[in-house]
This record gives structure tokens, C-alpha cells and sequence, in this order.
């Protein structure tokens, strides 16, 4: 019965997901997922050659490293979920695009916490994402998912 009740309130309108600019949105965000899985491997890839080649990693790097090619997989899934008209996937991809830049922009700049070059690693990784944030709140994803249902 639950499933019911949410049901109505999970997905956009058909028409609305199938427009083709709300498609063409939401490919355009698929593909900046993709360089974001992309991005975050290579990180992790640098973080291992760094590593290997007998330099420093701290424990925050390594963690940092593996945790985000997992989430950016995650990330992709609710991407596509969203696409196929779920409410529910679109506003977590709308907060995780916004939420996820921040936060780990700001907890780089704490000094000590990672060397600058992974510092700027991180931020390179996370402009697909701060793109799908502007994608999300466009115009056309606005229309699909209106914020009254």
C-alpha cells in the first residue's frame, strides 16, 4: 500500500520525461557522470602511483580515493533513474550535485589535510558535477519535476 502512496508522487509525467529537451538534459548530465567516474578513477589511479612510488598518502587521501569512484557509480545510477522519470532520484541527483563540490571542496582547503596537488585533483573532478548542478536547475528539468508535486 505504501508503494502506492508514493507512487503518485515519485514520478514526473510521462510527456514531461520524454520531451526531448528534458532527454537531452538528462544525457547531457549522464555524459557529465561519466567524466565525473571517469575523473575520480584517475584520481584514485594517481593516488596509487603516488603511493607506489614511495611519496606520502595519508589515510584521508586513500579513503577520500576510493570512496568517490564508488559514489560517482551510485551517482550514475540515481542519474539515470531520474532520467526515466523518478522525483525521487532527480531531487537527491539536485542535492548531491550541489552538496557534494561544497563539501569537499572546503574540506580540502583545511590546511594539513591533503597537498595541494590533490587538492586541485579534487576540484577538477567535481566541475562535471557542479555542471549537472546547473543542469538540474534548468529550465527544462524544471518543467518535468515542478517543485508543487
Amino acid at each position: 500500500m505504501k508503494t502506492n502512496e508514493t507512487s503518485t508522487h515519485t514520478t514526473a509525467g510521462p510527456a514531461l520525461v520524454n520531451d526531448p529537451r528534458t532527454q537531452d538534459a538528462f544525457a547531457t548530465a549522464k555524459n557529465s557522470i561519466k567524466i565525473y567516474v571517469a575523473l575520480t578513477a584517475a584520481a584514485l589511479l594517481a593516488v596509487i602511483v603516488v603511493a607506489g612510488t614511495g611519496h606520502t598518502v595519508n589515510t584521508f587521501m586513500w579513503v577520500r580515493a576510493v570512496l568517490l569512484p564508488v559514489m560517482a557509480v551510485l551517482i550514475h545510477r540515481v542519474t539515470a533513474s531520474a532520467a526515466r522519470g523518478s522525483r525521487r532520484a532527480f531531487e537527491r541527483l539536485s542535492t548531491l550535485a550541489v552538496v557534494m563540490p561544497i563539501a569537499i571542496i572546503v574540506v580540502d582547503l583545511i590546511p594539513g589535510v591533503c597537498p595541494p596537488w590533490y587538492a586541485v585533483m579534487q576540484v577538477v573532478c567535481m566541475l562535471p558535477v557542479i555542471g549537472v548542478a546547473f543542469i538540474t536547475r534548468g529550465s527544462a528539468l524544471r518543467a518535468a519535476f515542478p517543485k508543487g508535486r
